[in-house]
């Protein structure tokens, strides 16, 4: 689903064990074979699944049984089990546990959001800013996806999202509006999507054949009224939410008539709740 490569499995493996698990080492279990099992201590929407058992291949560790990222598991279930020798279930013990801890804690905050969202309106779509932190983007990507939202925009080289940062260096709405035509025609290829907060800049733009506004800090019942004179002006235009959309209100927005729903809220809470068991083989 999201490509990682070798050479990313490997640094995050070499980021724990610079040289050698010294403690494995000095106890002297490292040949000894084991089992390690991963365990959901709460409702979890798993994510980074695949991720580790490419961290258990690279070491050596053979797996038994697993469940797939987007699986939803409950207090209690078992959703990896796998062997190999002490030595090498301990070098992937935390890295594996901390991927797995982290991501299915940004796919859960998501599936509660997209499933009160859409719970009230079955067409809106969640998609997740690239507010994440930075070097975690796969992860944090996969992780969204596991829990049914999209991403809004990758990068800075995908699509047109023209902030009022960018309206600054043209002077004001109007200068835009005015070089709007040029703009299409220099990206025909590309929707162009401006920020608005003022219900007058909306107009404006729509009457220059913009693709789609963003609006951005707008409270929900303000929004809904926004939305339903933009659609009479034109109701093809892409119309999304963002700024301040959290679990708590994103019921309200989804309710307003955009059609996505833009927020950062996912990537920011508690990881899951995840138990880890390594033991000798048992025959």
């Amino acid at each position: 689903m999201i490509y990682i490569s070798d050479e990313t499995i490997d640094r995050w493996i070499k980021e724990d064990v610079p040289y050698l698990d010294l403690t494995t080492l000095t106890l002297g279990i490292g040949g000894t074979k084991g089992t390690i099992t991963f365990k959901a201590r709460e409702f979890t929407v798993l994510s980074g699944v695949e991720e580790v058992l490419r961290i258990f291949n690279r070491l050596g560790i053979r797996q038994i049984r697993s469940l797939p990222s987007g699986s939803i598991v409950n207090k209690g279930d078992i959703f990896i089990e796998a062997e190999g020798l002490a030595s090498n279930l301990h070098i992937a013990w935390k890295v594996s546990l901390n991927i797995l801890e982290y991501c299915s804690g940004i796919a859960t905050r998501t599936k509660r959001m997209v499933d009160k969202a859409k719970s009230v309106n079955p067409q809106v779509a969640v998609v997740a800013t690239r507010k994440s932190f930075p070097g975690t983007k796969e992860l944090s990507i996969k992780s969204i996806i596991a829990g049914g939202a999209f991403p809004h925009r990758l990068g800075l080289s995908e699509t047109i999202l023209i902030f009022k940062q960018h309206v600054n260096f043209l002077g004001d709405i109007h200068n835009l509006a005015q070089v709007m035509k040029e703009v299409k025609g220099n990206a025909c290829e590309k929707k162009i999507i401006v920020e608005v907060e003022r219900i007058e800049d909306a107009r404006l733009l729509v009457e220059t054949g913009v693709d789609g506004l963003q609006f951005d800090k707008i409270p929900a019942h303000d929004l809904k009224v926004i939305v339903e004179e933009i659609r009479s002006l034109n109701p093809n235009v892409t119309l999304l939410g963002a700024g301040g959309i959290n679990e708590g209100n994103i019921q309200d927005y989804a309710d307003t008539g955009i059609d996505a729903i833009v927020t950062t809220a996912m990537y920011f809470g508690k990881p899951s709740d995840l138990g880890v068991t390594i033991e000798p083989f048992k025959d």
